[in-house]
């Protein structure tokens, strides 16, 4: 859809032809971007706000705690040089529309959101090298939530962690508190986003487990698992911790899995094979 600005006619202004064209294109206009699902809105100062459009209706029954969505990983299977999960993320969640506002691709690298992130690990006794993919860990007593002023970070009864970018001052105490490093702060102005992923300038943001297909009963699996799976890897299972016929249930059951920083005793969402 596109929305442009435009002046209020007199109550005396007569329709003319050529003002009956005009409607006639901004009509055309107007279903051509609906049909493909785009809107453009003019800000002020020549700035353009794309926001492209979801199709899915939205969630109409509260959130209950009979779920709790979580992920296994298994490192065992995580490739070194694949980035499957992390770049279907940026898709899933509109961070691949970020733009550079500078030329300074070192500068941009500290700036840019990562909702995943791929981690090298060695172990200085064995010299084993272990790729681990990182996010927010979903933790049953979140430090974010703990610290945050306004209640903008906070815990869903089905264990999703989010932030609320509405209520978010920028203060970034959350950031500073979440023991994974697993949060972005959003330094420049969003020009793209999604509309099932709000985003703006000023708020933190982090995996949300895909919380839109949670929300409209795509609830199968999350981006980063459908990847993986895809690129032949299969190392994110992804489902229900409550649920004992779960795959991700039967997963925990097959394999030996701990929590990231176990010993703070946060009782995280994600687990670790092989480890």
């Amino acid at each position: 859809m596109t929305y442009a600005s435009h002046s209020h006619s007199s109550p005396d202004a007569i329709d003319t032809p050529d003002s009956i064209d005009a409607v006639d294109t901004d009509r055309r206009q107007f279903l051509h971007y609906a049909a493909a699902g785009v809107a453009t809105v003019a800000l002020g100062g020549g700035a353009v706000l794309t926001t492209l459009t979801a199709t899915a209706e939205p969630r109409t029954t509260p959130v209950t705690s009979t779920h709790r969505w979580g992920m296994l990983i298994d490192t065992t299977k995580c490739a070194a040089g694949c980035d499957a999960c992390v770049t279907a993320c940026e898709r899933e969640n509109g961070l691949n529309l970020q733009q550079s506002p500078t030329d300074d691709a070192a500068d941009w690298a500290d700036q840019q959101s990562a909702w995943i992130r791929k981690v090298t690990l060695r172990d200085n006794l064995t010299g084993q090298v272990t790729q681990l993919p990182l996010m927010c860990q979903h933790c049953a007593e979140p430090p974010c939530v703990d610290v945050c002023p306004t209640g903008a970070s906070f815990k869903r009864a089905d264990g999703i962690v989010m932030v609320d970018r509405h209520t978010c001052i920028g203060c970034r105490y959350c950031m500073m508190a979440c023991p994974y490093q697993a949060r972005s702060f959003v330094h420049q102005p969003v020009a793209q986003k999604l509309t099932q992923v709000p985003r703006g300038k000023g708020c933190v943001e982090s995996c949300n487990l895909c919380v839109s297909r949670r929300d409209d009963d795509r609830q199968t699996s999350t981006a980063c698992a459908d990847a993986c799976a895809a690129s032949g890897q299969g190392a994110i299972v992804f489902g229900d911790l409550n649920d004992p016929n779960s795959p991700l249930h039967q997963a925990l059951a097959q394999v030996n899995s701990r929590q990231i920083r176990q010993e703070l005793n946060l009782n995280t969402g994600v687990r670790y094979a092989g480890l």
